[in-house]
């Protein structure tokens, strides 16, 4: 054995924390999506307190964009065996590209966010639409036009190049239904996340 071996048998726990939680096995249902990571659900609720979107709407979201999957890339182009690089530099639960992830980065203050960290792609995905209901006053609870502006940019939102793009109004369609079956779902078991903490008690933590 190498003389580094043990000192790296012993930082192999920690390396293994930095990496992304691995994907709900339920994304069906919020409820097991929360009970499986129930940090989940304080992190998008102090988004939806920040920037107004509903939480079943960002959930929805990285449901979509990422299958819950904090590593997620789109997948490399190939030419026979010749690599070509990924059609675009999105990454992450929330698939922010990297234009748009500055921008952010750079209007919220802090340059250690990472793509990879639920926490942030759910604040990522309240300013976004926050900026999309500014612009184009979209309110903050409609996951079909707010997904459309989300994957087309406002300025293309604007310009309606979502209407020849099937797959796009597809993705949409599909993303409010989900948002609208979390929100269904949520009715019955966000008590039960809101009160989750030591120093809250029910009724008062609803």
């Amino acid at each position: 054995m190498r003389a580094g071996a043990p000192l790296l048998a012993a930082l192999m726990p920690l390396l293994a924390g930095c990496g992304t939680a691995t994907p709900p096995t339920q994304q069906g249902d919020i409820c097991k999506v929360f009970d499986q990571y129930p940090d989940w659900y304080d992190y998008a609720r102090k988004s939806a307190v920040r920037w107004g979107t509903p939480v079943h709407v960002q959930m929805s979201f990285v449901r979509h964009e990422s299958s819950y999957r904090g590593d997620a890339r789109p997948a490399r182009r190939w030419l026979w065996f010749i690599p070509l690089g990924r059609p675009s530099s999105a990454k992450g639960y929330a698939q922010a590209q990297n234009p748009v992830w500055n921008e952010y980065q750079a209007e919220r203050g802090r340059l250690f966010r990472s793509r990879g960290d639920m926490e942030d792609a759910l604040d990522f995905i309240g300013w976004y639409n926050h900026r999309t209901w500014r612009q184009l006053g979209i309110p903050r609870a409609d996951a079909h036009r707010l997904y459309l502006a989300y994957h087309e940019g406002q300025g293309g939102y604007r310009r309606g190049t979502w209407k020849a793009k099937p797959k796009v109004r597809r993705a949409a369609q599909r993303v409010a239904a989900t948002a609208d079956r979390y929100r269904a779902q949520l009715a019955r078991c966000e008590s039960r996340f809101r009160c989750d903490s030591w120093y809250q008690i029910w009724p008062f933590c609803r």
